[in-house]
């Protein structure tokens, strides 16, 4: 006797697949009314804001002042970076905001080891269940919560609460979740560990490479001369220039003011070409300039 059926066919091929979800982000408007007027840097790394949509089946969950984003797929969804230690609930709630479920996060990505991006991660990884996934050079930093000793931030910036790394990734790397594809590139310029990562959206039958570019800034604990440091300063340029080099029709950045995101997305033109390339140089000007001032020119 046939193990198949007519029937069993039929089921088989209405099985139930399961759907993009639908999810309800505020308008930037609205975000905007909420971050008006704040002008202390850090206060705006805690100050709450709404969830908004990027672009595709990406959206901003994060902080006034700090980028935390959530890419959505009917597999799981994806969260790269969590803000500053406070920020936890908050991301937490704008992606229940959304209509989308936290325990639906599979991974929580990171950009670098500083506390005001990654001071969150710990715990969102309890409370969702998710794992996390880093750049490898970064991977003993984010497990210890402690910066390494040639970051030149080291001793100017505090620990955070370390957390388990599931996935210690490589340059070039892609990490998958159903029809979700990550790659990560090393960019070590604003830390050792710095890594930036790609990823297709698309939104109504256009897709676009998306480039979340990590930090490209250059400060330093007092007392530290980059001058003083010939092997790091090459290795800044190299991270200038794998941003350079970026995959990039939409660039977001860890912090919305590095490159305007937030006026982008107010003008609903983020695709901007040459994004990642004009946001690496004029970042090799600034430490230029940097490098000449410590020369004393």
């Amino acid at each position: 006797m046939s193990t198949s059926s007519p029937v069993l066919a039929l089921l088989s091929a209405c099985a139930v697949v399961p759907a993009e979800p639908v999810l309800t982000p505020a308008s930037f408007a609205q975000k905007q009314a909420r971050c008006e007027g704040i002008t202390d840097m850090q206060g705006s790394w805690v100050a709450p804001a709404p969830p908004v949509h990027v672009f595709g089946n990406t959206y901003d969950v994060g902080t006034c002042g700090i980028t935390a984003l959530l890419v959505t797929s009917p597999d799981g969804h994806v969260l790269l970076d969590s803000g500053m230690p406070e920020a936890a609930d908050l991301v937490l709630a704008n992606i229940a905001a959304l209509g989308a479920d936290p325990a639906d996060v599979e991974w929580v990505l990171s950009s670098h080891e500083h506390l005001d991006h990654v001071g969150a991660t710990a715990e969102i990884l309890r409370r969702t269940g998710a794992r996390a996934a880093v750049l490898a050079a970064a991977a003993p930093q984010m497990a210890s919560g402690q910066p390494l000793p040639e970051d030149p931030q080291a001793g100017g910036i505090p620990p955070f609460e370390g957390f388990p790394v599931a996935r210690a990734m490589q340059d070039g790397e892609t990490l998958r979740v159903g029809s979700l594809a990550f790659t990560v590139h090393a960019n070590p310029a604003h830390t050792p560990g710095s890594a930036s990562w790609t990823w297709r959206s698309c939104e109504d039958g256009v897709c676009r490479t998306m480039a979340y570019a990590d930090s490209l800034s250059t400060p330093a604990a007092e007392g530290y001369r980059f001058s003083d440091h010939p092997d790091y300063v090459a290795q800044v340029r190299r991270g200038f220039a794998a941003v350079a080099a970026l995959p990039c029709d939409i660039l977001l950045t860890p912090h919305p003011s590095q490159s305007a995101m937030d006026e982008r997305l107010a003008s609903g033109d983020l695709a901007v070409p040459q994004a990642c390339a004009t946001y690496a140089r004029g970042a090799e000007a600034r430490f230029d300039a940097l490098l000449a001032r410590e020369a004393g020119r």
